[in-house]
C-alpha cells in the first residue's frame, strides 16, 4: 500500500496548478519538508472553503494517531466512519503529488554480502506533472488531517502491488470530487489509466554505498 509519496512542486506552483489560495487562517508553521511525504508527515492539501479552492497543510493519519497505526488510506468508502466523511463535499480534497511509491513484493539479494532488501517503485502520470489523488480530511483539536483514496490497481502497478493504488484522479473530474454526491465520490474510485503513467525502478534508496 502507498505510504511513500512525493510533492517536488513548490507552493506557488500549487496555486497556480489548482487555482487555490492560502485560507483566510493562514498556516504560519512551514517547519515540515512537503516534498517527501510518509505517515504522519504534513504536506499541502487543496479543500474549498466559501466556494474557493485553498492549500492547506493537514497531517497524513485522518485518525490523528487515534489508531494502533497511521490511517493514511481507505478504500471501503461503505463503512460508517468513511461513509460520513465522503458523503460530506466539504471533507473531500485533493492531494497534490508528483509521484508515489510502492515495494518489491519480495526482497532482492544485491550479492554484496548484506540482508536483502526490498525495491522501491516509482510511478508518476504523464500527462499530468503534479496530479491530484482523491483524499478526505477532518479536523482534529487545533490540526487538519487527511487519507487517500485506494481503488483497484492497474495493470502497472499490479504487478508491484496487486491489492491496490491510491485513486489518481483525471483533471477533469477534479470539481466532481469536491462537489459530487457520495455515488459521485464512488464512481470516482478507479484506476487511473495505465498507459498514462510511468513506473522507474526496482531503486535501493536504502543500501548504503561502500
Amino acid at each position: 500500500m502507498c505510504n511513500r509519496a512525493r510533492q517536488r512542486g513548490e507552493p506557488e506552483t500549487i496555486f497556480t496548478r489548482f487555482n487555490a489560495l492560502f485560507p483566510v487562517d493562514k498556516p504560519m508553521d512551514n517547519r515540515f519538508n512537503p516534498v517527501e511525504l510518509f505517515p504522519k508527515s504534513r504536506t499541502y492539501v487543496v479543500r474549498e472553503e466559501a466556494g474557493q479552492r485553498v492549500a492547506d497543510v493537514m497531517h497524513w493519519d485522518v485518525l490523528g494517531g487515534m489508531a494502533n497505526f497511521p490511517m493514511t488510506n481507505v478504500r471501503n468508502l461503505a463503512l460508517p466512519q468513511w461513509r460520513k466523511l465522503a458523503s460530506d463535499p466539504a471533507k473531500r480534497c485533493l492531494v497534490p503529488l508528483t509521484e508515489f511509491c510502492e515495494w518489491a513484493p519480495k526482497p532482492t539479494d544485491l550479492g554484496d554480502g548484506k540482508k536483502p532488501v526490498r525495491g522501491e517503485y516509482w510511478f508518476d502520470v504523464v500527462d499530468q506533472p503534479i496530479f491530484a489523488v482523491a483524499g478526505f480530511w477532518q479536523q482534529l483539536g487545533d490540526d487538519k488531517h487527511f487519507a487517500m483514496v485506494t481503488c483497484d490497481p492497474n495493470e502497472l502497478v499490479a504487478p508491484v502491488h496487486p491489492k491496490a493504488m491510491i485513486t489518481v484522479l483525471h483533471e477533469t473530474d477534479w470539481d466532481r470530487w469536491l462537489h459530487g454526491s457520495h455515488e459521485d465520490a464512488v464512481d470516482l474510485q478507479r484506476p487511473y489509466p495505465a498507459d498514462q503513467m510511468r513506473m522507474r525502478g526496482p531503486v535501493y534508496p536504502t543500501r548504503a554505498k561502500a
